[in-house]
């Protein structure tokens, strides 16, 4: 128990501090984190809602397979896009290997069915007659989308911010394919891990504290929007 409590003094002494080290770590996490699922939300988003408002051959064959890459381990995902970028790869002459684009492009492969499905979910659970209604008052197919998007809308930004959680603490494509470089690629979880196989736990328990911390007021935001906009109604 003292060796905790003196870790987790140290570590916010060491994030008081603003140790430059460390909150370059931060900014690599948050930077790659961020693109990724922006890039991810750019067509999860609106694949998501394709899914739920259309009918058509192989939806459920669709669905399924989304469904199933939920599941896919990073490792994988790390494992497949290395092939792809490393020097004797299809794309190894992009250079992009070991760099934090390499990240990006793993993390959005692995967000992208979550926003796609749970945008679906969301979706699916606005009442289909809202949509015929406009349609039927008069609205264009984009104007009566627009309306079903703006019901969905929270749990659309539930599904970004999932997605956003399961990048910024994810470990296996950030090692694999940014290769835990110092000061270039090294982000929250793969310093996390270094630090715990050195024996060096105060950088470690430090980052594992703002991790826990940008989470919390991700989802606090989200439900205070969420309060706000249930009192509107």
């Amino acid at each position: 128990m003292d060796f905790f409590g003196q870790s987790f003094s140290a570590a916010l002494h060491l994030i008081w501090s603003l140790d430059p080290e460390m909150y370059f770590i931060v900014y690599v996490s948050l930077s790659v984190s961020f693109f990724s699922t922006l890039i991810a939300s750019l067509f999860g988003v609106p694949l998501g809602f394709a899914i739920a408002v259309s009918r058509f051959p192989g939806k459920r064959a669709l669905i399924t397979v989304l469904n199933t890459m939920l599941a896919l381990p990073t490792v994988v995902i790390g494992l497949l896009v290395y092939s792809f970028l490393s020097r004797h790869g299809m794309f190894g002459f992009l250079g992009l290997l070991y760099t934090q684009k390499a990240i990006i492009v793993g993390q959005v492969i692995l967000i992208l069915p979550w926003v796609a499905v749970f945008t679906m979910a969301a979706v699916s659970r606005i009442d289909q007659r809202y949509r015929k209604t406009a349609l039927t008052l008069g609205a264009t197919r984009w104007a009566a989308a627009w309306a079903v998007a703006r019901e969905a809308r929270f749990g659309i930004f539930a599904a970004i911010i999932a997605a956003f959680g399961r990048v910024i603490a994810e470990i296996g494509i950030a090692m694999m394919l940014g290769g835990n470089i110092k000061g270039f690629t090294r982000t929250m979880t793969t310093a996390m891990a270094l630090e715990h196989n050195k024996g060096e736990f105060v950088l470690a328990v430090a980052l594992g504290i703002i991790l826990l911390t940008v989470s919390l007021l991700m989802n606090i935001g989200l439900q205070l929007a969420q309060g706000r906009y249930g009192d509107k109604r």
